[in-house]
């Protein structure tokens, strides 16, 4: 029996019941939707990290205060004071791998305008470190290094602190209260929206990181050094350098431990994209469970349909019809079924990836060997789960066949 008439064969024989070969589908559809809506989404995911990363800046470099130990114990580094404007002096003279730095302090408390209060951060910075975090100014303009040195009450806000403090009225010349500190706005952000950590960026305060050190926090050393290399590619090189010099300033000897940690943008990547793809493949390996079920749907339906062809598959063996071409006949009929639901998962699962991702804001990424992965697996279901059934057929006893009742 050639193989256009065995097609025809299994496809009337699979619309003679179509509310089981639609449940059978299901079960197949769900299991390739479910593995390539989650391999997208992961995907997804990783685009939108390195997105944010790159706009943070890619050679952005960050030196903290090293976490204080005792007795084995992580003490963290609330307390550490190894970090002070003479490093910061230090890496702007001598650093050759290094394009901007920027000393930075955070205090927390209420922030008031008018009737409108919300509770915030005021970040000190100088006035490099946008340049260093890629924001731009879309109204006033940004503190000097001259209101650095006086210590002046002046501020920079994002969108979020604007729509929280001033949501009918123009910001730029308005004062705000900080702990009862009067800042001055001079300058607006523009929108950055949320980073990789879900964190919101434009819920911010600027402000220069004198004032922030002695009128609020009245400290003179700083939580965080921002630097950024000259290029990417010289990232490894200004870290090196800048460890070397902080090593020299803070003198510390050659069995010293450093008492601080550097990190760069593409070692939070590396550790993002980790996280990521380890979740990724644990929920796609979880929805695999639902496509082995649906094989298993598979494997049970074509048992069901044999028991019920027992007199036809007999029959046909009675007027010549081979062992081969009775197997071929149901590997052909679950191979189709397989195939349909495949089919149906792969356009499933990717408009569940593409809803997914513009719900979440993440751009819309095709995983194609999530796709092809997909059909080569439905095929191979179609054939595994169906053989041992249509073995089972091929095997009858022509006689026996025709005798069941």
């Amino acid at each position: 029996m050639n193989i256009s008439n065995l097609l025809k064969i299994a496809w009337e024989a699979i619309l003679r019941n179509k509310t089981r070969t639609l449940l059978t589908i299901l079960g197949v559809v769900i299991g390739i939707s479910s593995v390539i809506a989650m391999v997208s989404l992961g995907q997804s995911s990783q685009m939108s990290t390195q997105q944010q990363v790159s706009d943070m800046g890619t050679n952005m470099i960050m030196v903290m205060r090293a976490n204080q130990r005792r007795g084995g114990s992580n003490m963290g580094n609330d307390n550490v004071q190894t970090l002070t404007e003479s490093d910061v002096k230090l890496i702007e003279k001598q650093a050759t791998y290094v394009a901007k730095v920027s000393p930075y302090v955070t205090a927390a408390g209420a922030v008031i305008y008018g009737n409108c209060n919300a509770t915030g951060q005021l970040q000190g910075c100088s006035p490099s470190f946008l340049e260093i975090r890629k924001y731009e100014l879309v109204d006033g303009s940004c503190f000097s290094d001259d209101d650095v040195n006086k210590s002046a009450k002046v501020c920079v806000i994002g969108q979020t602190v604007k729509a929280n403090l001033f949501p009918n009225e123009d910001p730029i010349g308005k004062t705000i209260r900080f702990k009862n500190i009067p800042m001055k706005v001079v300058g607006l952000l523009d929108s950055k929206g949320q980073n990789q950590m879900g964190q919101d960026q434009d819920d911010v305060i600027f402000a220069p990181y004198t004032t922030v050190q002695k009128r609020i926090l009245s400290q003179n050393y700083l939580q965080m050094i921002y630097i950024s290399a000259k290029s990417e590619e010289l990232v490894d090189k200004a870290v090196s350098e800048v460890s070397l010099l902080l090593r020299q300033n803070h003198r510390l000897d050659d069995h010293q431990n450093d008492d601080f940690e550097v990190r760069t943008q593409s070692e939070m990547l590396q550790m993002m994209n980790s996280i990521s793809s380890t979740l990724t493949y644990l929920l796609a390996a979880i929805a695999s469970i639902s496509l082995i079920v649906g094989g298993i749907g598979i494997m049970n339906i074509m048992y069901v349909t044999v028991t019920e062809r027992t007199k036809e598959i007999g029959l046909r063996m009675a007027i010549g019809a081979r062992a081969r071409d009775i197997l071929m006949q149901f590997l052909i009929e679950s191979a189709i079924l397989s195939l349909i639901g495949g089919v149906i998962g792969i356009i499933l699962g990717l408009v569940i990836s593409y809803a997914g991702a513009n719900l979440l804001g993440w751009p819309f990424t095709v995983s194609v060997t999530a796709i092809v992965a997909s059909f080569v697996v439905c095929a191979a279901f179609g054939i595994f789960f169906g053989w041992y059934p249509a073995k089972k057929a091929a095997n009858m006893d022509p006689i026996t066949a025709l005798r069941y009742e």
